[in-house]
């Protein structure tokens, strides 16, 4: 899926949720998939990245 395509969908989905939830309802949705967004990315900043290993040659 291109980035296009994913735009298109994410809209899609989030009109459909503001026509099906109260305010409120929507509201902590957003709230709590922002949340999620954020945790996802401080996962991804913070993982352990395989190092390269070193050989000393002696």
């Amino acid at each position: 899926m291109n980035a296009c395509q994913n735009l298109f969908m994410l809209s899609g989905i989030a009109c459909r949720l503001f026509e099906c939830l109260s305010e409120e309802e929507f509201e902590t949705l957003a709230a709590d998939l922002s949340a999620l967004g954020e945790m996802m990315g401080t996962l991804l900043a913070h993982q352990c990245k395989p190092q390269k290993e070193t050989v000393i040659l002696t």
